[in-house]
C-alpha cells in the first residue's frame, strides 16, 4: 500500500491518490489529510469523490467520515455501474466529478454518475469551466465522456445536479506547447432567475465582451432556478493549439461589471504570457499527461503542480517540470517504474 502524507496540500492529494489507486489496482493510505488547513481532514466533497470511486472499483475504505485526517482505499476491479453521490452541502460536484473523469480509461462498459452539490461555488472550476474548457481538451485527447446538468447550485446550500457519463477510451499524448492564434474567446453566463429583472447574466457577458480583443465572442447567457442566488462568468480562449478559461463569481453587493473585469483580467494576464492551458488546467490535466504521455506549457510552476506531481510519482509515473522563460513546461512518459 502506498503511503502519502497530506499535510502539504489540500483536497487534490486525495482525489488524485484515489484516482491512481482506483487505475492501477494498488492500495493507497493518506495520513494528515488537508493537515495545514484551518479545518484539516476530510470534507464532504471529498468524501462524495472518495465514495462514488469506490463505488466503481469496489473498494474497501477506513476513514470516510468527516473530520478523518487519515484515508485508506483499497481497490478492486473498476467495472462500469449507475452510482449516485450527494455532497450534502455547496462542496462542488466539479472536483468530485474531476476525480472519476481519468478512471474511462480503464472501463468496458459504460459508467453514469449522478452528482448532487455545488456547481457555481468559491475554490473550485465553475461547472461551464469544466464544460467548455477543460473537457473540449480531453475530448480531443480521445476521452470519450459526457456531462448534463440537471440543476445548478450555488453556495450556500448547493442543490445543484448534475450526471458524468463515462464510456470506455484511450488517451492520446496531450500535444498543449505551442498555442497558435487566438480564435475566439467564448462566453458563458448564468444567474438565477431572481437576478433576471436587473440582467445580471445579460450585463456579466456584455461588460466581458466589451473588454475582450477584437475577436469573436460567441456569448451563452442564462438564467437558471436554484436554492441560492447567485452568478458565475467563464470565460473559455480557444487558440489554434490550446485553451484556456477564467471565471468570477458573483456576489451579493458586486457589480456585475466588476464579475466581468475579474474574469477579463485573468484573460489578459494570461495572454500576455506564452502557455498553451492555464495555471488551473496545468494540474488538473498531470493525470492525463501521466497516463498517456506528452507536453504542455503553461504560465507559471504552481504549488498545486508541484504537489500533484509528488502524489503521481509516488504511483510509479515520471512527469518532468521545467522551467521555460516565462513559462513552465510538463512533459509525461506513458511508462510506470511499478509500486
Amino acid at each position: 500500500m502506498h503511503e502519502i502524507d497530506g499535510a502539504a496540500g489540500g483536497g487534490q492529494i486525495v482525489r488524485t491518490a484515489v484516482t491512481l489507486s482506483a487505475l492501477s489496482g494498488e492500495g493507497v493510505r493518506v495520513e494528515n489529510v488537508r493537515g495545514d488547513r484551518s479545518t484539516p481532514g476530510m470534507r464532504p466533497q471529498h468524501l462524495a469523490a472518495v465514495e462514488a470511486a469506490a463505488a466503481l472499483c469496489d473498494a474497501t475504505v477506513e476513514g470516510d467520515e468527516q473530520g478523518a485526517e487519515t484515508l485508506e482505499f483499497d481497490p478492486g476491479d473498476i467495472e462500469a455501474d449507475d452510482v449516485t453521490v450527494d455532497v450534502g452541502t455547496a462542496g462542488s460536484v466539479s472536483l468530485v466529478a474531476d476525480t472519476l473523469v481519468p478512471l474511462a480509461t480503464a472501463l468496458d462498459a459504460e459508467a453514469s454518475v449522478t452528482i448532487a452539490g455545488g456547481t457555481d461555488v468559491a475554490w473550485s472550476p465553475p461547472l461551464d469551466y469544466l464544460r467548455y474548457v477543460k473537457f473540449p481538451l480531453l475530448l480531443g485527447a480521445g476521452l470519450d465522456i459526457d456531462l448534463s446538468v440537471a440543476s445548478r447550485g450555488f453556495y450556500p446550500v448547493g442543490g445543484g445536479e448534475i450526471e458524468l457519463t463515462l464510456r470506455p477510451s484511450e488517451l492520446d499524448p496531450l500535444a498543449l506547447v505551442d498555442r497558435g492564434a487566438l480564435r475566439r474567446v467564448e462566453v458563458y453566463s448564468v444567474a438565477t432567475e431572481e437576478l433576471e429583472d436587473p440582467a445580471v447574466a445579460g450585463r456579466q457577458a456584455a461588460a466581458a465582451a466589451e473588454a475582450l480583443p477584437d475577436v469573436p465572442t460567441p456569448t451563452d447567457v442564462s438564467y437558471v432556478e436554484a436554492e441560492s442566488t447567485g452568478s458565475s462568468l467563464v470565460l473559455a480562449a480557444v487558440y489554434e493549439g490550446g485553451r484556456a478559461g477564467f471565471t468570477a463569481l458573483g456576489e451579493a453587493g458586486k457589480p456585475s461589471e466588476e464579475v466581468a473585469s475579474e474574469a477579463v483580467a485573468g484573460f489578459e494576464a494570461f495572454h500576455d504570457g506564452v502557455g498553451a492551458v492555464d495555471r488551473h488546467l496545468a494540474d488538473q490535466l498531470m493525470i492525463p499527461l501521466a497516463l498517456a504521455g506528452g507536453e504542455m506549457l503553461a504560465p507559471e510552476r504552481t504549488d498545486h503542480v508541484e504537489t500533484n506531481r509528488g502524489v503521481i510519482e509516488t504511483f510509479g509515473y515520471e512527469l518532468a517540470v521545467d522551467d521555460r522563460d516565462e513559462a513552465v513546461l510538463l512533459s509525461g512518459q506513458p511508462v510506470r517504474s511499478g509500486p
